[in-house]
């Protein structure tokens, strides 16, 4: 396949090109475009409705279309539809870490969510700073969604069509996220790994908790340094359980700091639950390209213990 070359800054790239080889020759268009491409069949729908959704040497085509050995398939990724959901833009800081016309990755601050709620209608949002900064028409797709207390790395799909194949590779090699967290105390021993399931706390209308019956969950901590009653943490999640880090390091007795909900709520020290996303290895879903990207520890994680 080819990609034209982009980076963060760059214009809208939404056109996959793919050149058929003499393996696929005889192909029809549908099953390069499932088997190959791994577009969904409501996907392919879509394509078909759009003007230039699929094109072969140029020229629009069916699905049903024989594909030749040399023919160029050329393939938009774009929604082709508005946003489900009315988004209202807001000029909030939102720092774009790494960018091309298929996904985008951003440094989020503390106190912004992804989406807009009924409970906290005034709130920041990325889906809000994203509209402000590329307009309304800019449909948002969350992939690793992160808390409004934590910061760092997330990313956000451009399209539907991208969106499902990150999502697909969550949890997997192609897709690893790593954390640092502030906990209360020095776990022991230094690195380990926490294997219990998570369910809802029935007390509690947003709370989770370690459960029997919860769904599996497993997260690996690493000690990194101590200092004054609190550690550095390096931790990853091999599953994406609500609140799961939080949850894990609360039931090993070393919650995090800061954290209202599974610790002690402490302002003067921090004033969210100390835990960022720090560093992330993504296989690129379309380029085949291997991504791996950091985001310093914040100010307020970093004043209760500066890295190594």
């Amino acid at each position: 396949m080819c990609y034209p070359e982009t980076r963060k800054g760059a214009g809208p790239l939404e056109t996959i090109t793919r050149i058929i080889s003499a393996e696929e020759d005889g192909s029809t268009v549908r099953h390069i475009l499932k088997a190959k491409l791994h577009f969904s069949s409501h996907a392919i729908s879509r394509l078909t409705r759009a003007e230039n959704g699929i094109l072969v040497n140029g020229s629009h085509a069916r699905t049903t279309c024989i594909l030749h050995t040399g023919d160029i398939l050329q393939v938009e990724t774009g929604d082709h539809r508005p946003p489900k959901v009315e988004v209202t833009p807001g000029d909030w800081p939102l720092p774009i870490v790494w960018e091309d016309g298929h996904l985008l990755v951003v440094n989020k601050p503390a106190g912004m969510t992804a989406h807009a709620s009924n409970f906290l209608p005034d709130t920041p949002t990325v889906a809000g700073a994203l509209a402000w900064s590329r307009g309304t028409n800019f449909v948002f797709h969350s992939v690793n969604r992160l808390d409004k207390g934590t910061t760092g790395l997330m990313v956000v799909a451009k399209s539907g069509y991208v969106h499902d194949l990150l999502r697909r590779s969550l949890h997997t090699s192609r897709f690893i996220r790593e954390y640092r967290a502030v906990c209360v105390g020095c776990p022991e021993p230094g690195a380990g790994t926490i294997d219990a399931p998570i369910g809802r706390d029935e007390t509690s209308t947003i709370a989770r908790m370690v459960r029997p019956d919860g769904q599996s969950a497993v997260s690996h901590y690493e000690v990194l340094s101590s200092q004054n009653g609190l550690s550095l943490v390096k931790l990853f999640p091999e599953t994406g359980r609500t609140h799961q880090l939080r949850v894990h390091m609360a039931s090993i007795g070393h919650p995090l700091a800061g954290d209202w909900l599974y610790g002690t709520e402490d302002p003067d020290l921090i004033s969210r639950p100390a835990l960022h996303s720090y560093a992330l290895t993504l296989t690129h879903p379309v380029t085949g390209e291997i991504l791996r990207l950091t985001a310093p520890l914040p100010e307020d994680m970093a004043r209760l213990i500066p890295e190594p």
